[in-house]
């Protein structure tokens, strides 16, 4: 573990952007940013152009370390190179963000109220080759969708077992058991999940960290005892859907809690804007998601 890495994100002041879409939403991605899926014809293709759209990103002058403290990469992107350096080894070495990796292989189907993460085959050799590459944490989600007991102790067990086997590989991870904004129930879940979290931190070893991402509570402020917790580096903050006004708006309320946004960030991004255009978007977002991260 990178000591100095770790030290930023703990107490740095900023925000860690998540862009790590994967197989089943880089469509989306791609097609919010303005390229249609008849302009690929395979996966590779696909990758391919999502690779760039992240490497403008990263690439920006927008995208500083003054306001990103990290940033979540796909498995994909982590295997690609940016100027000739692998994608993790430019971010921390010209830009000082620290890279993460989405670890996850997506959600298996609903049952009692959640979506479990499915069996992550190859993860052994997956955090191998992470710590080659110069990753500093990983991070893998699963979804409650409903205030189910049964459900969400399952969720949180299911998490902290993954994230024991990652720590012990000297990286720090990312725990994102997400609540759906959407749920009628949205308020219970985070009761029940919040009392599990607590529950699994108390049995971790006094030397073990770990991090959350959280979805926006409904209640201000809710997560307090978590970002207060000694295990944990840092809790961050999903857009989970809402705008990128409604997400900061809502995160200025939670104090200590910073962004992990993925669609909030890239929102107004455009593959057909000029540099020029495409920087200041980018950095309108950026400084209003930082200054909702440090009220």
């Amino acid at each position: 573990m990178n000591n100095k890495q770790l030290e930023r994100i703990r107490t740095g002041k900023g925000f860690i952007a998540a862009l790590d879409q994967s197989g089943g939403s880089t469509p989306k991605a791609l097609l919010a940013y303005g390229i249609n899926e008849n302009s690929y014809s395979n996966e590779e293709e696909m990758y391919t152009l999502v690779h760039e759209m992240r490497t403008r990103i990263i690439k920006s002058p927008a995208f500083d370390s003054q306001y990103v403290l990290g940033a979540i990469l796909f498995e994909n992107t982590m295997d690609r190179f940016i100027d000739e350096q692998y994608t993790a080894d430019f971010l921390w070495e010209k830009k000082g963000i620290v890279p993460f990796l989405k670890v996850d292989k997506g959600l298996a189907g609903l049952e009692d109220g959640v979506q479990l993460m499915k069996p992550i085959n190859g993860l052994d050799d997956l955090l191998n080759r992470a710590n080659e590459r110069n990753i500093f944490g990983t991070k893998m989600r699963s979804v409650i969708k409903e205030a189910n007991p049964v459900g969400i102790k399952k969720i949180v067990q299911q998490q902290f077992d993954i994230a024991n086997q990652i720590v012990e590989k000297g990286l720090i991870p990312i725990i994102e058991p997400e609540v759906d904004i959407h749920s009628a129930d949205k308020t219970d879940s985070e009761k029940l999940l919040k009392e599990e979290i607590i529950d699994q931190l108390s049995t971790l070893d006094k030397d073990v960290k770990i991090m959350l991402k959280l979805s926006l509570p409904t209640e201000d402020n809710f997560y307090r005892e978590l970002i207060e917790d000694p295990h944990v580096v840092r809790v961050v903050a999903l857009s989970g859907g809402y705008t990128q006004a409604e997400a900061n708006e809502k995160l200025a309320r939670n104090h200590g809690l910073i962004a992990s946004f993925s669609r909030a960030l890239s929102e107004g991004l455009t593959a057909d804007q000029t540099d020029d255009e495409f920087d200041a978007m980018l950095s309108k977002s950026i400084q209003n998601i930082y200054e909702a991260s440090n009220k």
